[in-house]
């Protein structure tokens, strides 16, 4: 009980009786039923589920993307459904960074200008962003492509020009979701291993959904969500 409390205590992201239900049509489809998670500072987990199980939903949720129907969602100790958008917008960019399958880069920028976006909303000088920005690519092993707009990069290349604009902040936590489902074996594990390597580095925590097995199996929880709720695996 004494670990427990420990860890919800410490936690940078936590959820209680957290629910979701949509409104189709006439009817009403619950996706989420009473979910509990605590996320500990370093910790790296894996949710797995079929497709359409909820997964990114939780993700939304845990981000302060979306409001639940029921429960509540603490952000280092805060309540993010007692906020105002505006207020959740300043908690996502204070200690959150975002990585997707589909990179979500802007087109018209390069990657250099990409990854000092977070930096520049926080109203940091353009040439401070810039510097932490290249030191963050360079880390990421893209100091060659500082200048190069998305569509002049390959898949594996914005994808870690993505995750270096989620870590430039040096985020609390990263939610990460389906970060492989769009590469190939190779550009996959070295995804991998830069996460786990960036983790260790910075003792950021990852919230990954993934349907990867093998990215699942170097988590240090995987847990599968099945009819609405969290199960450990």
């Amino acid at each position: 009980m004494n670990e427990t409390m420990n860890k919800v205590n410490n936690s940078i992201i936590r959820c209680q009786h957290l629910s979701k239900v949509f409104n189709e049509g006439a009817g009403r489809v619950t996706v989420l039923e009473d979910v509990n998670l605590a996320i500990a500072k370093g910790e790296r987990i894996a949710i797995m589920g079929r497709s359409g199980a909820g997964k990114s939903t939780l993700l939304h949720l845990l981000g302060g993307l979306d409001r639940p129907s029921l429960g509540d969602v603490w952000l280092n100790g805060q309540v993010l459904s007692n906020m105002s958008e505006y207020q959740r917008g300043i908690q996502r960019n204070q200690f959150l960074g975002f990585v997707y399958q589909f990179h979500h880069l802007l087109a018209e920028f390069t990657a250099l200008e990409n990854v000092s976006m977070p930096l520049l909303l926080r109203q940091m000088s353009t040439q401070q962003a810039q510097a932490q920005a290249t030191a963050m690519l360079d880390r990421v092993g893209m100091i060659n492509r500082l200048h190069h707009k998305p569509g002049q990069l390959s898949g594996g290349e914005r994808q870690r020009v993505a995750i270096a604009r989620a870590l430039v902040t040096k985020p609390s936590c990263v939610l990460a979701d389906e970060p492989t489902g769009n590469l190939d074996k190779e550009n996959a594990q070295n995804i991998v291993s830069l996460i786990n390597e960036l983790n260790q580095e910075m003792q950021s925590s990852f919230i990954i959904v993934t349907h990867e097995q093998a990215l699942a199996d170097q988590m240090d929880r995987v847990l599968v969500l099945e009819e609405g709720q969290l199960r450990v695996h």
